[in-house]
């Protein structure tokens, strides 16, 4: 009887436990929950970016004006040097010994001047007092004035030389940083001999970007007029973007657009000068310049996030006022920063699922919230659709 009743109690057991089994799994599972985003037109920024190559303000090469061997090297190859510093030293000698002569043939000629004009006064005088002949008067004149050009002749001669004199102490043209040099002491250097060094101005610093002909066609035909246009352009800030993909910390300005295109890429080429303030920046580094063209009116732009892509399709998730999902087609265009433009399939007041897409099937309830956008980053990004300046 013990057993029986037992078993008894264990039948009912399982017979509870099992119904109660049965009502949970036919109970209706909770709603999803999805953040979502109601799609309003406003108007974003439209950014572009470009690829540019840094390059000195001003590089300055350095030649040797004079026929001579270096002596010495006086600069610490890649430091900042200024203006007037000696760079490299020629020997001085064979100019001075040169000028030096020039100097004495100076003198002799000067004395001799002295003496002819002497003659010629006389001579002249003598003239208008009929005691001399025509010719004994104009032979006077022209010794006189042969002794001036010789004289004049001498002292350019000796100007040249103190210039090559001068040029034998090579000098930094301006304030700048100083390359390695390409040659040594020692060796005869001129002015066919290429350059020593070159001295680059790297504060402020110059990016080279260039934009192709279609972009710089359709810049021009949106901006006519060259004032609006020139207005426009200084008004642009520009973001350098280094090769770590860092942003440099100092805002660029537009410097100068060049005066023709490149026949062979079909692209023009623009300046952008960025201060450079300790010289962290140096020519021949590549980075990216970022700016805001202009700004897109009324786009109808969702998170990237909210976007499913499948095999060149485009699909959202869109929630109606039940709270029930359809799943729509729709046709994109630019991404501007973390948004990407819906040139097709939504309107105002929808609202797109955000967060859990992997939740939301076609027609599943769910449970709704407000999606929050992330804090933007201070420098938008690019947009990733053809580029125009």
């Amino acid at each position: 009887m013990k057993r029986s009743a037992v078993v008894a109690a264990l039948v009912i057991s399982v017979l509870l436990v099992t119904g109660c089994s049965r009502k949970k799994a036919q109970a209706d599972p909770a709603a999803p929950e999805v953040l979502v985003t109601t799609v309003t037109p406003r108007d974003v920024p439209r950014v572009l970016e470009r690829v540019a190559t840094l390059d000195g303000f001003i590089n300055a090469n350095i030649n040797a004006q004079v026929l001579g061997y270096i002596v010495s090297r006086e600069y610490q190859e890649g430091s900042v040097v200024k203006k007037g510093d000696l760079l490299f030293q020629i020997d001085p000698r064979p100019f001075e010994a040169a000028l030096a002569q020039a100097k004495g043939t100076l003198a002799k000629d000067q004395a001799n001047q002295a003496k002819a004009d002497a003659d010629e006064k006389r001579a002249i005088d003598l003239f208008n007092k009929k005691v001399i002949s025509d010719q004994e008067r104009d032979t006077a004149i022209a010794a006189g004035g042969s002794s001036r050009a010789s004289v004049e002749a001498d002292e350019a001669a000796v100007k040249q030389l103190e210039l090559n004199l001068g040029y034998a102490r090579v000098t930094a043209p301006i304030d700048g940083v100083a390359g390695f040099t390409n040659n040594q002491v020692g060796d005869l250097v001129g002015p066919s001999t290429g350059a020593l060094t070159t001295v680059s101005q790297v504060d402020p610093i110059k990016a080279i970007v260039t934009a192709g002909e279609g972009p710089f066609t359709d810049f021009v035909s949106r901006h006519p007029d060259q004032k609006e246009r020139e207005t426009y352009i200084k008004s642009l800030d520009f973001h350098l973007i280094l090769g770590n993909g860092e942003e440099y910390p100092h805002k660029g300005t537009f410097y100068a657009l060049d005066r023709n295109l490149d026949p062979k890429t079909g692209s023009i080429r623009y300046y952008v000068t960025f201060p450079n303030p300790g010289n962290i920046l140096r020519p021949g580094q590549f980075g990216k310049v970022r700016f805001v063209a202009d700004q897109k009116k009324g786009a109808m732009v969702v998170p990237q996030e909210a976007v499913n892509e499948l095999q060149g399709n485009f699909q959202v998730a869109v929630v109606d006022q039940n709270n029930k999902v359809s799943i729509r087609p729709v046709k994109m265009g630019e991404r501007i920063d973390e948004l990407w433009e819906v040139t097709d399939g939504l309107k105002p007041g929808d609202k797109v699922v955000v967060q859990g897409l992997q939740k939301a099937r076609e027609g599943l309830t769910v449970t709704v919230k407000e999606w929050t956008p992330p804090a933007q980053s201070p420098t938008p990004k690019p947009s990733t659709s053809p580029q125009k300046p």
